[in-house]
């Protein structure tokens, strides 16, 4: 099935039972991302960012609603997406350089091909290596590709996390606040180079991030995902999209941008947008200007008896 959207979210509900009940997590959830976008998510603290990812993932499914990749359903984890998460999880008994090509390996080779056909396996990896070696170069890890993970820094491990999930060059890459454990130096270098790999192979990405400068840099497009909005309703539960917008200033932004004048107010703007309750909008005033965005919303949500979409 072809599909103009590499990634679609149709009446996304999720849920989740509990000793107390059913916790509503995602509230009809409606969304289409196009192929080589750079989707940038913000929101507050339990709004279901990582829920949103792991439904990406296929990880798990929805309550309700449907999640497609290129059209058909999301049934499970998949070669076409990758993920990194805030904590790195490598395997303590390969190098580093064994760690970010075990996928590569994994997926060329038989559990006996060393042995069936030795000479093109050597050739092979021979292969891989040298792909990763070129990667964990240019991430500043070209000196410890022979290490082992406990040799390592913390912000040095997620590096390599990061190299073992984008060298298998997934369709859609799904991040999860990957630069936490990095310093404000080694976060600027892998924003920069999340940016080049991503012009060089035009995947599709989905990065979580609490920072919003982060957000704004590196996205195309920004999502914010909030449990602080109104309705007609006297209760609310679960978080919506409160904001589908076009992020100013281009794609890729220079770092300069980090400098703009004008990013304090586009900050300020985009707090009111859903990461503050004091400032919870109604369902109707969401900004949803992205041209792609999608609103829909319940005869009980807009109060009048009739329903948008």
């Amino acid at each position: 099935m072809s599909s103009d959207f590499i990634l679609e979210f149709h009446d996304v509900y999720k849920s989740y039972d509990d000793l107390s009940g059913t916790k509503l997590v995602l509230n009809d959830i409606d969304l289409q991302v196009r192929k080589g976008e750079f989707i940038t998510l913000l929101g507050p603290s339990g709004c279901g960012k990582s829920t949103m990812l792991r439904l990406i993932l296929g990880s798990e499914k929805p309550s309700q609603g449907e999640v497609l990749i290129d059209g058909s359903p999301a049934k499970g984890p998949s070669r076409d997406r990758g993920i990194v998460y805030q904590k790195y999880s490598l395997f303590p008994h390969l190098t580093v350089l064994d760690n970010v090509i075990f996928g590569l390996d994994l997926e060329q080779f038989s559990q006996f091909s060393r042995y069936l056909q030795p000479a093109k396996y050597r050739r092979e990896r021979k292969k891989h290596q040298e792909r990763g070696a070129a990667m964990l170069e240019r991430m500043g890890l070209g000196h410890a590709l022979y290490k082992y993970p406990h040799q390592l820094s913390g912000g040095m491990r997620q590096r390599v996390a990061i190299a073992q999930a984008m060298i298998m060059e997934p369709k859609i890459l799904l991040m999860d606040e990957p630069f936490g454990a990095l310093d404000d130096n080694s976060r600027t270098d892998m924003q920069l180079f999340i940016l080049e790999q991503w012009e060089r192979t035009h995947m599709t990405v989905f990065f979580v991030t609490h920072d919003l400068v982060e957000a704004l840099f590196l996205g195309s497009r920004l999502l914010v995902l909030s449990q602080y909005y109104t309705t007609a309703k006297d209760h609310n539960e679960g978080s919506k999209i409160v904001t589908d917008r076009e992020v100013p200033g281009g794609f890729p932004k220079p770092t300069s941008f980090k400098n703009s004048p004008h990013l304090k107010e586009l900050l300020n703007e985009v707090r009111r947008s859903g990461l503050d309750p004091e400032f919870a909008r109604h369902i109707t005033e969401f900004d949803l200007s992205h041209r792609d965005a999608m609103r829909t919303v319940t005869p009980e949500e807009w109060g009048n008896g009739q329903k948008e979409q």
